[in-house]
């Protein structure tokens, strides 16, 4: 991993800490004047801990008045993924939210860093394995019928299967639309972390391949990608772990980041960009190009330049060190004792 740069001028960061400071000084439970973002947010949380940074910034939000959390959907079969989802949004007072796992094949990869394992143990949670957790299919149907139309903003920061298995889906007693007109009636914007630009290998499309590939193809709706490329230049996590805070984020960034040298200065943080640009809107932080995602069924992706795309990947605008106050900022979010 490459280290964080050393030499930023000290007036530099001076000033980075004061536009933050200023950005955030609000009181974060207020409510905004704008329509919160409806969000579903589908996770493969277990092979990396930026899951949990990405659903706690996603709480901060909601705390503020600018998103609501319709669902949390697991996308990998790891048996804990459902309940860290239920751990989380319960510790946040939000324990009603639905969570979702895939009930077709799909990728099963495990937390190698002891960190899931540890927030169940150690925050309340009703679901206790992905088998308790609801049809991930059948709740993205449910959620999205019930929901005005282009309303619904899709974060996806792990792999495509519960999207693909939407696609494929027919009509039923919950919506007489298929898969693809229900997306294309309800969903405002996929945003995904996904891809390497302009090409490369990255995880999230390369272990489901054939559920990327369909899902590139066929989407309906615009799509907006945070690439491998942008989350490797953020380091989030490090001023985390040496707060007073108690929170799920800590105690996995606590652990995990204790397990590799290499994230002494913070871990890489892929999945915290997209929940940033979802919500914010990318044109904050970050510039676009336009064209077309391309997932080969070997996993590797490419990309086409196009000015009139549907898809588009983000380049940087501000700097990742900005960006990585903002990101730990949100990740600091204290929760809001509820009655």
């Amino acid at each position: 991993m490459p280290p964080k740069r050393q030499n930023t001028k000290y007036i530099h960061k001076l000033f980075a800490s004061l536009v933050v400071i200023s950005i955030f000084s609000c009181n974060p439970t207020k409510s905004t004047s704008v329509q919160p973002v409806k969000i579903i947010f589908d996770s493969d949380m277990g092979p990396d801990y930026d899951d949990v940074g990405a659903l706690t910034m996603l709480h901060a939000f909601a705390d503020s008045g600018k998103a609501e959390i319709l669902a949390t959907m697991a996308s990998n079969k790891y048996e804990l993924v459902a309940p860290c989802l239920n751990a989380i949004n319960t510790w946040y007072g939000r324990a009603e939210i639905p969570v979702g796992s895939p009930k077709t094949l799909g990728v099963n990869i495990g937390c190698s860093q002891h960190w899931s394992d540890s927030l169940v143990a150690n925050y309340p949670h009703l679901i206790t394995s992905n088998d308790q957790a609801q049809n991930a299919v059948s709740l993205y149907r449910k959620i999205l019928a019930s929901q005005p139309d282009t309303s619904v903003v899709i974060i996806t920061v792990g792999f495509l299967t519960n999207l693909n298995d939407l696609l494929h889906s027919e009509s039923d007693q919950i919506s007489p639309l298929n898969g693809k007109a229900l997306v294309q009636k309800k969903v405002k914007r996929l945003v995904s972390m996904a891809g390497k630009f302009p090409e490369g290998w990255e995880f999230n499309v390369k272990e489901d391949s054939t559920s990327s590939n369909y899902v590139f193809e066929n989407w309906p709706t615009k799509i907006l990608l945070s690439g491998f490329e942008i989350g490797e230049k953020i380091f989030t996590g490090k001023d985390l772990i040496k707060s007073d805070l108690k929170s799920p984020a800590k105690m996995a960034f606590s652990i995990a980041m204790s397990f590799s040298d290499s994230d002494k200065n913070g871990r890489m943080s892929w999945d915290q960009t997209a929940v940033l640009a979802a919500i914010e809107g990318p044109e904050a932080n970050f510039s676009q190009i336009n064209g077309k995602m391309i997932a080969e069924p070997s996993g590797f992706n490419r990309w086409k330049n196009l000015e009139n795309g549907t898809h588009s990947y983000l380049i940087f605008k501000s700097t990742p060190e900005k960006l990585s106050e903002i990101i730990e900022h949100y990740m600091m979010h204290q929760r809001i004792k509820r009655d």
